[in-house]
């Protein structure tokens, strides 16, 4: 688990609204407004995991497209990569590597037999 540090000022807003500071802990991903900020703990973990996975192997492939800059300035401030080709690999690591727990929860909800102990 990342080490949290001292209290940063956090800014986070929608066009037209006025940009709204608040103080969260560096460490960790911290709620600001409508958008997250991506703790760079878990930048690595995840850029660290795909190359265990063996996902960054050779980088021969090529992707090209057409994005709204702000959806690419707004990418790049949460997350604190500054290229192009590093923010593209860490969102489609974080894509690759989606463990789909919430899916796997959601498919054996109540299916625990109700007589049995849990012990409180």
């Amino acid at each position: 688990m990342a080490k949290a540090s001292k209290p940063t000022t956090a800014r986070a807003g929608t066009s037209g609204s006025p940009i709204k500071s608040r103080k969260v802990k560096v460490g960790r991903v911290a709620k600001t407004g409508r958008f997250v900020l991506i703790d760079p703990a878990r930048r690595k973990a995840v850029l660290s995991a795909a190359e265990k996975s063996g996902l960054l192997g050779e980088k021969s492939a090529r992707i090209g497209g057409r994005i709204s800059p702000a959806l690419l300035e707004q990418a790049k401030k949460q997350t604190g990569i500054s290229t192009d080709t590093d923010l593209i690999e860490f969102a489609l690591a974080n894509v690759a590597l989606e463990d789909e727990f919430s899916k796997a929860f959601e498919k054996v909800r109540g299916t625990v037999d109700p007589s049995l102990k849990l012990g409180f």
